[in-house]
Formats: C-alpha cells, sequence, structure tokens
C-alpha cells in the first residue's frame, strides 16, 4: 500500500532484477517504472546498483547505465574480480549489498517508505533495520517462478511485497534480442526514447 504524500525511496538490486525480470519473460522499462512510482508517491530518491567486470573493454549494460543516469536515476557500480579458484574454474566475485544497504540507511531519516526491487535474503537484516528506525519497506521480486527469486525470509520481514509479475504490464515491455554468439544486446533506439 502507498499513500500519495509519503516519501519513497527505491533501491534498485540490478543483477537481481535482470535475473527476476528473464526469469518471467520480460524486460523492465525503467521510463515506465520511475513514472509509476512517482505516480504512487513523493518519488526522492531512485537508485540503481550493479557490479561490472573490471577488465572489461566492452560493457554490455553501460547504454543502459548511461540512460539511467541522464533520466533521474543515481547509478552505483562497484568492479566485480574474476578469478580463477582451486579447481582451475574461471569465477566472478562482485557484490554491491553492502553499498545499497549502508545507502538505504543513510537516506531512512528523509523518507517514509522504502521500496526495494531484490528477492536476496541477505536483505533481511536492512529490512528489519528501516522498520525499527520507522520505515515501511516493500520488496518487489516474484514468487512465480520455480524455485521462488524472492526469499521466504525476507518476504515475511517486509511490510508488503509486491508481485513483480503483476507489474509486468505497468512496466514491462517484450525481452530485447540477444545474440549469443557475440554476446551483444540489441536494443531498439526507440527504447530509450
Amino acid at each position: 500500500m502507498f499513500y500519495k504524500d509519503e516519501r519513497l525511496a527505491i533501491f534498485i538490486d540490478g543483477p537481481n532484477l535482470f535475473s527476476t525480470s528473464k526469469a518471467l519473460g520480460f524486460d523492465i522499462d525503467y521510463k515506465l517504472l520511475r513514472n509509476e512510482f512517482a505516480r504512487r508517491g513523493r518519488l526522492l530518491s531512485l537508485r540503481y546498483y550493479t557490479t561490472l567486470l573490471e577488465q572489461d573493454d566492452f560493457v554490455p549494460v553501460q547504454p543502459l547505465l548511461d540512460w539511467l543516469q541522464y533520466n533521474g536515476f543515481s547509478v552505483h557500480t562497484k568492479p566485480a574480480r574474476e578469478f580463477v579458484d582451486g579447481a582451475g574454474q574461471r569465477k566472478i566475485k562482485g557484490n554491491i549489498d553492502v553499498e545499497l544497504a549502508v545507502d538505504a540507511v543513510e537516506i531512512a531519516p528523509h523518507v517514509d517508505h522504502v521500496v526495494l526491487f531484490s528477492g536476496n535474503g541477505d536483505f533481511r537484516s536492512l529490512v528489519a533495520c528501516l522498520q525499527r528506525m520507522g520505515r515501511r519497506v516493500s520488496i518487489v521480486s516474484t514468487v512465480k517462478t520455480s524455485p521462488a527469486m524472492a526469499s521466504d525470509d525476507l518476504r515475511r520481514q517486509a511490510d508488503h511485497f509486491i508481485e513483480l509479475d503483476a507489474l509486468k504490464d505497468i512496466i514491462g515491455r517484450p525481452p530485447r534480442d540477444f545474440d549469443l554468439n557475440d554476446g551483444q544486446i540489441k536494443v531498439p533506439a526507440e527504447a530509450f526514447s
């Protein structure tokens, strides 16, 4: 539930939201997302968090990050590191959860309601902390996939759970083409209008 006069802060766990929307078969239209939550309350902060491989010359998500920055989102990135484990397997290590959590706690005194786009159960403690500070917290993720993308503990802790699949017609668009041969996302120009 949202109240028209409440001050909102939106926190988006980019990789988690990407995986969740892909599992549901649609892409997020970030312009529609911004407009929808601005309609629901006084949107004071809109933040997007992601990690990037530090040695990549080409970053497939960069056009999205640029668009977000030019359109009212505060974008936070952190380098992820690639390494080879003891078994010789290539692994990628990177996580921006702590930065998201610290930012949410810092902004809490200035907002009434925090909306977190993530199903990551590691955020349960953050939700509890924000609630102790008197803030309402909504989680946006899904339980419509198998397995569910939203942690049961996180859902139970939140004041409100919003099923991402229910927002499909409001903030979604058909998935973009992805060429598996070159790893390039083919995005039509009108997608960023």
